[in-house]
């Protein structure tokens, strides 16, 4: 192939394109973006674009564009059946569901244990990379859902608000958690 002084050209074996500057039988000297003047073999070179004088005549310009244009299909992500009807994880944090027996435990006690409970369950969560889990507190006096509250505002990848009220009435929280490309 032969090189004239103003072609735009790319380097076969490297990642660099540039214009020629000087161009004979044996050697081709480019000029990059960056202003570096390189030599390199005509064989070693490619032109990257055609100039609009050199295009036929006869031919159609919208013709060639399109058959330049491959078709796309549009994007779409499939989701698969068992991720588009699983139902967040559960964590029912009632003390009565935690242990067998709580006689004895002090109310700091239970408190501690359920947010204990909450913390390696979310952490579990956030491993296994599960996008919602549903803490089911309860009514109440409303502490533990205040501690969770606290809790859960420690991190940045998440948002929680109240779970489904037709499923869980007031005394859950759902927490949905970004998923990191």
């Amino acid at each position: 192939m032969e090189f004239k002084r103003g072609d735009k050209i790319a380097a076969l074996d490297d990642d660099l394109e540039g214009v020629v500057v000087k161009a004979d039988k044996t050697s081709v000297t480019i000029e990059t973006p960056d202003g570096f003047e390189m030599d390199f073999s005509p064989s070693e070179l490619v032109k990257i674009e055609t100039p609009f004088e050199e295009l036929p005549v006869d031919m159609d310009l919208d013709r060639m564009l399109e058959e330049k244009q491959i078709p796309r299909k549009p994007k779409s992500r499939r989701i698969k059946p068992k991720e588009r009807n699983a139902p967040p994880m559960e964590v029912d944090l009632h003390i009565e569901k935690l242990v067998n027996n709580f006689r004895g435990m002090s109310n700091f006690d239970i408190l501690n244990l359920q947010m204990e409970t909450a913390k390696r369950q979310l952490e579990f969560a956030m491993r296994k990379r599960i996008q919602k889990i549903v803490f089911i507190h309860g009514v109440g006096e409303g502490i533990l859902k205040a501690e969770l509250d606290y809790l859960l505002g420690n991190y940045d990848n998440l948002k929680f608000y109240d779970a489904d009220f037709q499923k869980y009435g007031q005394g859950a929280t759902e927490v949905y958690f970004f998923q990191n490309s």
